[in-house]
Protein backbone atom coordinates (compact mmCIF):
# COMPACT_ATOMS: atom_id res chain seq x y z
CA UNK A 1 0.00 0.00 0.00
CA UNK A 2 2.49 2.40 0.74
CA UNK A 3 4.68 3.95 -2.59
CA UNK A 4 1.53 4.14 -4.14
CA UNK A 5 0.44 7.85 -4.80
CA UNK A 6 -1.43 9.80 -2.79
CA UNK A 7 -1.04 6.61 -0.37
CA UNK A 8 -4.26 4.88 -2.98
CA UNK A 9 -3.99 0.84 -3.09
CA UNK A 10 -6.21 0.40 -5.52
CA UNK A 11 -3.92 -1.85 -7.50
CA UNK A 12 -2.78 -4.52 -4.25
CA UNK A 13 -4.54 -6.93 -2.92
CA UNK A 14 -5.00 -7.12 0.83
CA UNK A 15 -4.60 -10.55 2.57
CA UNK A 16 -5.20 -11.07 6.15
CA UNK A 17 -5.16 -14.16 8.37
CA UNK A 18 -6.33 -14.08 11.83
CA UNK A 19 -7.75 -17.42 14.65
CA UNK A 20 -9.80 -17.18 17.65
CA UNK A 21 -10.99 -20.48 19.36
CA UNK A 22 -15.11 -20.88 19.77
CA UNK A 23 -16.57 -23.20 22.33
CA UNK A 24 -18.57 -24.82 20.10
CA UNK A 25 -17.75 -28.21 17.68
CA UNK A 26 -17.62 -27.48 13.89
CA UNK A 27 -20.89 -28.41 13.15
CA UNK A 28 -22.40 -26.00 15.51
CA UNK A 29 -20.18 -23.35 13.61
CA UNK A 30 -20.67 -24.53 9.88
CA UNK A 31 -24.33 -24.51 11.08
CA UNK A 32 -23.88 -20.39 11.79
CA UNK A 33 -21.69 -20.01 8.56
CA UNK A 34 -24.41 -21.66 6.41
CA UNK A 35 -27.12 -19.69 7.82
CA UNK A 36 -26.29 -16.79 5.23
CA UNK A 37 -29.19 -15.04 5.61
CA UNK A 38 -28.85 -14.25 8.67
CA UNK A 39 -25.38 -12.40 8.01
CA UNK A 40 -27.33 -8.94 8.32
CA UNK A 41 -27.85 -9.53 11.84
CA UNK A 42 -24.13 -9.67 13.16
CA UNK A 43 -22.15 -8.02 10.53
CA UNK A 44 -22.41 -4.51 10.09
CA UNK A 45 -20.88 -4.81 6.72
CA UNK A 46 -23.46 -6.60 5.08
CA UNK A 47 -26.47 -5.34 4.07
CA UNK A 48 -28.49 -8.02 2.39
CA UNK A 49 -27.85 -11.56 1.55
CA UNK A 50 -29.73 -13.76 -1.18
CA UNK A 51 -29.08 -17.69 -1.78
CA UNK A 52 -28.58 -18.11 -5.30
CA UNK A 53 -28.07 -21.44 -5.45
CA UNK A 54 -27.57 -24.41 -3.11
CA UNK A 55 -25.60 -27.76 -3.15
CA UNK A 56 -27.26 -30.99 -2.92
CA UNK A 57 -27.06 -30.96 0.67
CA UNK A 58 -29.04 -27.80 0.94
CA UNK A 59 -25.90 -25.45 1.47
CA UNK A 60 -25.29 -22.32 -0.02
CA UNK A 61 -23.45 -22.79 -3.09
CA UNK A 62 -23.77 -19.04 -4.50
CA UNK A 63 -25.19 -16.02 -2.99
CA UNK A 64 -25.58 -12.41 -3.99
CA UNK A 65 -24.75 -9.72 -1.32
CA UNK A 66 -25.10 -6.08 -0.65
CA UNK A 67 -22.10 -5.30 1.76
CA UNK A 68 -20.83 -1.53 3.02
CA UNK A 69 -17.51 -1.10 4.09
CA UNK A 70 -15.76 2.23 5.25
CA UNK A 71 -18.35 3.68 3.22
CA UNK A 72 -17.46 1.72 0.23
CA UNK A 73 -20.72 0.00 -1.37
CA UNK A 74 -20.67 -3.15 -3.60
CA UNK A 75 -22.95 -6.00 -4.70
CA UNK A 76 -21.19 -8.96 -4.94
CA UNK A 77 -22.32 -12.67 -5.91
CA UNK A 78 -19.74 -15.57 -4.67
CA UNK A 79 -19.57 -19.15 -4.95
CA UNK A 80 -18.57 -21.14 -2.00
CA UNK A 81 -16.73 -24.88 -1.51
CA UNK A 82 -17.54 -27.11 1.15
CA UNK A 83 -14.21 -28.81 2.69
CA UNK A 84 -14.29 -31.53 5.21
CA UNK A 85 -12.42 -28.96 7.41
CA UNK A 86 -14.15 -25.74 6.77
CA UNK A 87 -15.89 -23.69 3.87
CA UNK A 88 -14.24 -21.45 1.55
CA UNK A 89 -15.65 -18.79 -1.20
CA UNK A 90 -14.17 -17.22 -4.17
CA UNK A 91 -15.65 -13.66 -6.17
CA UNK A 92 -17.96 -14.78 -8.63
CA UNK A 93 -18.80 -11.14 -9.70
CA UNK A 94 -18.82 -7.46 -7.54
CA UNK A 95 -18.58 -3.61 -8.76
CA UNK A 96 -15.46 -2.54 -6.71
CA UNK A 97 -14.06 -5.59 -5.79
CA UNK A 98 -11.61 -7.51 -8.67
CA UNK A 99 -10.96 -10.36 -6.57
CA UNK A 100 -11.76 -11.90 -3.18
CA UNK A 101 -10.70 -14.85 -2.22
CA UNK A 102 -11.62 -16.39 1.73
CA UNK A 103 -11.21 -19.79 3.98
CA UNK A 104 -12.54 -20.86 7.26
CA UNK A 105 -10.28 -23.69 8.52
CA UNK A 106 -11.95 -25.53 11.88
CA UNK A 107 -9.92 -27.51 14.08
CA UNK A 108 -11.53 -29.83 16.55
CA UNK A 109 -9.79 -28.93 19.86
CA UNK A 110 -11.50 -30.79 22.56
CA UNK A 111 -14.91 -29.42 23.34
CA UNK A 112 -13.63 -25.85 21.50
CA UNK A 113 -12.68 -25.51 17.85
CA UNK A 114 -9.77 -23.52 16.84
CA UNK A 115 -11.08 -21.30 13.13
CA UNK A 116 -8.48 -19.49 11.24
CA UNK A 117 -9.84 -17.18 8.79
CA UNK A 118 -7.99 -16.07 5.64
CA UNK A 119 -8.86 -13.28 3.14
CA UNK A 120 -7.42 -11.74 -0.08
CA UNK A 121 -9.05 -8.76 -1.53
CA UNK A 122 -8.30 -7.08 -4.27
CA UNK A 123 -10.55 -3.52 -4.75
CA UNK A 124 -10.85 -2.52 -8.64
CA UNK A 125 -11.61 1.43 -6.90
CA UNK A 126 -9.21 3.61 -5.39
CA UNK A 127 -9.40 3.79 -1.76
CA UNK A 128 -6.83 5.36 0.73
CA UNK A 129 -4.51 2.93 2.11
CA UNK A 130 -5.58 4.09 5.63
CA UNK A 131 -9.43 3.09 5.10
CA UNK A 132 -8.11 -0.44 3.31
CA UNK A 133 -6.67 -1.25 6.69
CA UNK A 134 -9.54 0.13 8.60
CA UNK A 135 -11.97 -2.02 6.35
CA UNK A 136 -9.49 -5.05 6.68
CA UNK A 137 -9.34 -4.60 10.64
CA UNK A 138 -13.57 -4.69 10.76
CA UNK A 139 -13.88 -7.34 8.62
CA UNK A 140 -11.74 -9.60 10.55
CA UNK A 141 -12.95 -8.65 13.70
CA UNK A 142 -16.27 -9.49 12.38
CA UNK A 143 -15.38 -12.66 10.94
CA UNK A 144 -13.22 -14.25 13.70
CA UNK A 145 -14.93 -12.47 16.93
CA UNK A 146 -18.23 -11.86 15.42
CA UNK A 147 -18.66 -15.16 14.49
CA UNK A 148 -17.88 -16.53 17.84
CA UNK A 149 -20.36 -14.45 19.44
CA UNK A 150 -22.88 -15.66 17.10
CA UNK A 151 -22.15 -18.93 17.47
CA UNK A 152 -22.29 -18.39 21.39
CA UNK A 153 -25.64 -16.83 21.04
CA UNK A 154 -27.59 -19.35 18.73
CA UNK A 155 -26.09 -22.50 21.06
CA UNK A 156 -27.66 -20.94 24.11
CA UNK A 157 -31.23 -20.60 21.62
CA UNK A 158 -31.04 -17.10 21.09
CA UNK A 159 -29.70 -14.85 17.88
Amino acid sequence: MDGCPGGYASRMAVSDSREVVIEATPDEIMDVLFDLESLPEWSSAHKSVEILERDDQGHPSKSRQVVKVVGVSDEQVLKYSVHDDGVSWTLVSAKQQRRQDARYTLTPEGDSTRLQFDLTIDLSVPVPGFLIKKGAKGLMDTATDGLRKRVLAVKKGGK
